[in-house]
């Protein structure tokens, strides 16, 4: 059996999906970009600021569903530069220690929803 995760205290969907889906002991949370989801407005600063955003996004979705970063086994990182990777990895270290960071891959992609610049999924078990 499925739950629909839902909280007000991340962007919503701005497609057909939800923001995360619990299958038994396993979220999955789509993606998040940088919206900021009290004004609904694009975090675009600098890609620190953005990924700061979006972790922040992820980390509500996570404990709406009674999750922690804590819980997560897997992300995804869709990023427009691979010469963002440093400074994303700088501000993505500050929500995960590194002996229990999850598994992880870093993708190169031509464009992302909203001409953003990074966009990041996970799973996360309990």
């Amino acid at each position: 059996m499925k739950t629909i995760i839902k909280t007000d205290k991340a962007p919503m969907p701005i497609g057909p999906y939800n923001q995360a889906i619990l299958v038994n002991n396993t979220l999955y949370a789509s993606g998040q970009i940088a919206i900021n989801p009290a004004t609904d407005e694009l975090v675009t600063g600098n890609i620190v600021e953005e990924t700061k955003q979006v972790m922040e996004n992820l980390g509500a979705v996570l404990d709406a569903a009674g999750f922690h970063f804590s819980n997560v086994v897997k992300c995804s990182i869709f990023i427009l530069n691979m010469n963002d990777f440093s400074e994303i990895n700088k501000v993505y270290s500050t929500y995960f220690d590194n002996q229990n960071a999850p598994a992880r891959e870093t993708v190169q992609v031509t464009m992302l929803p909203k001409h953003v610049n990074v966009e990041i999924s996970l799973i996360a078990v309990v």
